[in-house]
Order: C-alpha cells, then structure tokens, then sequence
C-alpha cells in the first residue's frame, strides 16, 4: 500500500505543469543530443548545469534524466536510418536495423525500437520504484567506514569496466581525487593546493571541470576527426510492424529488460555494456543464427530493450547509496548538491515528491519519446546536415555564457577553456575523462568518510576490517581489481610467449 501512495504522489508531481513541460523539453533535447553524432549525453548534460540552478530541483533533475534515457533512444534513429550510431549504446542497434533500412523496412525497424525501448523503460522504472526504497533503508544502517569502503569499491569497479588501459583508468581516478582535495580542509579550513588563487579556496567549480573536459574536450575531438555525413533515407513506409514482426520481437524485449535492469546498476558503461550482452543473448538463442547482421529485427529490438532498460535502473546506485553508476550520473549527483541535496539514503525521506515525481517523470518520459519521436524521424535527420563547424562554437558559446552566469566569474570560463584542454590532451593520450569525473566527484566523499571513521575509531585503522559490512565491500573491490588487471596480466603472457618462440 506504500508503494501506490507513493506512486500516487510521485505522479501528483511529475504532473504539475512546469515538471511535465520540462520532462518534455528533457526527452526532445536527449533525442537531438543522441541523433547528433560526437556530442552525446554526458557533454550535453554538463554544458545544460548552469541554466538548471535557476529551476526548482524537481523540474531541474527532471529535465537532465530525461535528457540521459531521451538520448538512448536517439541514438538508435540515426543508427537504423544512415548507420550512424548517435549514441555508444545504439552501435549494436546499426548492425541490423540499417540492414532492415536498407531492404526498405525502416518503419518496422523504428517501431521496434521505439516499442521496446517504451516497455523497457516502464518495467525498469517499476524495478526502481520497488528496489530503491529497501536499498535506501539498508543504507540507512551505514556508518563512515562502510561509506568509505563502498567509494572505493564504486571507484575500483569503474576500473573494472573501463575500456583501454586499467592503469590509465587508475591514474584518471587518482588525478580526478587529487583535483577533489583542491580548496580549503573540510575539518581546520586550510587552504590545499590553491597556489594563493582566493577563487580556488571554495575547491574546484564541478561544472567548469565538467563542462570542460566532457563538452569542450569532445567538441574539439570531433572537429578534428569530423566525417562527412550524408543523409540518404527513403521515404518511410509501414511503419507499424506486422503481426510476424510482433511475434519475433516479444522474447527479445523481455530479455532485453531483464538484462538491462540487471546491469544498469553496474558502475561504468552498464548501458552499452547491456546492449551489447543482449545482441550476444539473441544471436545465441535464435533458431537460425544466420540472420543476424542480415536484418535480424530481434537484433533491433533486444538491445534497444536492453540499454532503456539500464538507463532507467542507473538511477538506483545514484538514488540510495549516492554513487554514479556512471559519469551521467556523477553530473547527476553534482546537479543535487548545487540545489541543496545530499544524495543518497536520506533523499526519500527528507525530499519524497522529489524522489518519486522523479521516478514517475521516467514513466512519462517513456510515453512522450514513443508519441513524439516516430512522427519527427525527417526533423532528427535533417539535423544531421547541419555542420560542426557552425553548430559546435555555438555550443562552446552557450555553455561558456552559462558557466559565467552561475557566479559573474570570469575564472570559472578560464577553467573551463583549461579543462577543456586538459581532457583533449587526454583523449589523445589514450586515457578516459570519465574516471576523473568519477573521482573529483566521489574523492570529497572519500576523504570525508576516511577521516570520519578515523576519528570515531581513534586512528585505528582496522576499524574498516573488523566491520562486516565495511570487509566484505573492500574484498568485493580487491575482487574488482583482480579482474581488471587480469586481462592485462594475460596480453603480457601471450606477448612473453611469442617472443620466446
């Protein structure tokens, strides 16, 4: 009975007219932001922070989760229609819906992402609406020695997940704590690393470095790696899929949800992560295995399932423990604390319209992309010919306004222009910006929670063995490492061994 009085409120809030008008404005945005190439949705999110602060924080976390799940659908558009995948997760969704598109069934190729991508979404947020509360009340138990083993274990685990070199993930987490540490001491409020600079006391401005390295870094990426884009789409037709198309795409959808929920609570890339796994699933499960990369629409619908599916249950880590699944939801948590709020436990007690309108929001959203987005196919591609050269300053031009317009400083659009170089330098370099936005974001909380137990512990350090719950979540993290250095350690044998041959 809690749960439908709690339903209840949360569609009592999302249906308020400003909080409906900015899931829509979300959901648009997301769509664009996955249809346009090189830009995607953590970019987005951080260059749009700035114009959120002026919002109530219900429409304003409304409107940036729908810009995340908004772009997972985008995604797939442009991937089914020119082959050119929006969004990471719609990689797998092109493999066999441009195929479909290019055997002149677009339309039913559309639809089933758009139905299972509706269905997901609505199962997933049932997911959430049902697991989030107990999750919440289970960390209600936490001291600050499991809270510091638990960072760890988010931060070790995004290691795990990361693509390229696992000690370059390591270097990108120590670098985004060490950036964490810059401003005063969150105990005697001396000054660390601020190298006499007064607009440094108060640390870091999480929106320049954001804006920064994600925005203006992958701006700068993609002018110089910029592909010539075409679009040649036929006229779409049918765009309902037959009864055939129906029955082939049922099974899929539903192991596509059930495999997106699972691995959307994975630290790192849990979304492409399971749009890939669920494309494996199919191919594996299928009666003739030989259609897939041929026009398989099982191949369309399970992944799309699968990556609205994890975009929705992301939300849980972020919700009831104050971890980001990934560096969305790290901005996520950055649009909490500048509105007030400390994510995590306490949220669905201290701020329940806030909590479940935003959860009910998802719902909704879901609803808005089917009913909008299969009428605005030939809007979505004739974005595609806008150019970057025009569009991308733009951008750079809004997000460096909206930085300076949170504080009237001129530092913090110096900042950004520094990020912004610093994360290109890294793209080049091989290393992710992801794991830094992790760890500037969590690092605070580390070293916090590190001191806090230390303290109540009397400096004695066993206090996070001796404590189950606090032991088995630093094992579960050493467990983590293991696996990330693994590969590694593998590729330096078979090298060892070829060269001894």
């Amino acid at each position: 009975m809690d749960l439908l009085d709690n339903l209840a409120l949360g569609l009592e809030t999302a249906f308020q007219f400003e909080n409906l008008l900015y899931c829509l404005l979300g959901v648009v945005l997301g769509t664009a932001v996955g249809v346009l190439p090189g830009i995607g949705p953590t970019a987005t999110i951080a260059m749009l922070l700035p114009i959120t602060f002026s919002l109530e924080p219900v429409a304003a976390l409304i409107m940036l989760a729908g810009i995340y799940y908004g772009a997972q659908y985008g995604g797939s558009t442009t991937a089914i229609l020119i082959n050119l995948p929006g969004e990471s997760s719609a990689a797998v969704t092109a493999i066999d819906g441009h195929e479909m598109a290019r055997q002149g069934r677009a339309g039913p190729a559309l639809a089933a992402a758009a139905l299972g991508s509706f269905v997901a979404g609505t199962v997933a947020t049932v997911v959430l609406a049902v697991f989030a509360p107990p999750l919440a009340r289970a960390a209600l138990q936490f001291g600050p020695a499991e809270y510091f083993s638990l960072v760890v274990l988010g931060l070790i685990a995004s290691i795990a997940l990361a693509r390229g070199s696992t000690l370059k993930a390591l270097a990108m987490i120590a670098l985004g704590v060490l950036l964490g540490t810059v401003g005063q001491d969150i105990y005697t409020g001396t000054p660390r690393f601020t190298f006499g600079a007064r607009e440094l006391y108060g640390g870091l401005d999480f929106v320049s470095v954001a804006v920064g390295v994600f925005g203006v870094a992958e701006i700068l990426r993609n002018l110089e790696n910029e592909k010539t884009r075409t679009a040649m789409v036929r006229r779409i037709a049918n765009l309902w899929p037959s009864r055939e198309d129906l029955r082939r795409i049922v099974a899929p959808v539903l192991r596509g949800t059930g495999l997106g929920s699972l691995l959307g609570v994975l630290p790192g890339g849990g979304h492409v992560l399971a749009s890939f796994a669920s494309y494996a699933v199919e191919k594996r499960v299928a009666r003739e295995p030989e259609r897939f990369g041929h026009g398989a629409i099982e191949g369309v619908a399970g992944p799309e399932s699968a990556n609205n599916a994890a975009a929705q249950t992301s939300f849980i880590p972020l919700l009831t423990l104050g971890l980001p699944a990934h560096p969305v939801m790290a901005l996520m948590i950055g649009a909490f604390i500048v509105q007030g709020i400390t994510p995590g436990p306490n949220v669905i007690n201290e701020q329940p319209a806030l909590f479940w309108g935003l959860i009910a929001s998802m719902w909704i959203g879901n609803l808005l992309l089917v009913m909008l987005n299969l009428p605005l196919i030939g809007l979505w591609v004739r974005m595609l010919q806008i150019p970057y050269q025009w569009l991308f300053p733009a951008i750079v031009v809004f997000a460096a306004i909206g930085t300076f317009s949170l504080d009237l400083n001129a530092f913090d659009v110096y900042a950004v222009a520094v990020f912004g170089v610093l994360g290109y330098v890294l793209i080049k370099c091989g290393c992710e910006p992801a794991p830094l936005l992790l760890g500037f974001v969590l690092g605070p909380l580390l070293e916090e929670h590190l001191r806090r137990a230390l303290i109540i512990s009397r400096g004695d350090a066993t206090v996070f063995l001796t404590r189950p719950i606090s032991a088995t979540l630093l094992a579960l993290a050493v467990v983590a490492l293991v696996v990330a250095v693994l590969p590694t350690i593998r590729r330096k044998r078979e090298e060892v061994f070829v060269e001894d041959d």
